[in-house]
């Protein structure tokens, strides 16, 4: 789980996460606790949920990268 590492680095922020199911899925990373990986993710209009995945149901994780095009767009 050489993932795991990445944890304290993204905490609050956006991530990707690779399931071992083929499935991906984002959200913000809120942290760890009792064996699960803990994301705020959007659900729909202003609802958003906490979702916990267990650590064997995790790949990799991923911060999500920065803008590349910091103009506005008309």
């Amino acid at each position: 789980m050489q993932w795991l590492q990445k944890v304290r680095h993204l905490t609050g922020q956006p991530i990707g996460i690779s399931l071992t199911n083929g499935q991906g899925t984002s959200g913000i990373l809120c942290g760890t606790s009792n064996g699960k990986l803990q994301v705020i993710e959007y659900l729909y209009q202003a609802q958003f949920a906490l979702k916990q995945y267990d650590f064997y149901m995790i790949q990799d994780i991923h911060g999500f990268p920065p803008c590349q095009n910091q103009r506005p767009l008309y």
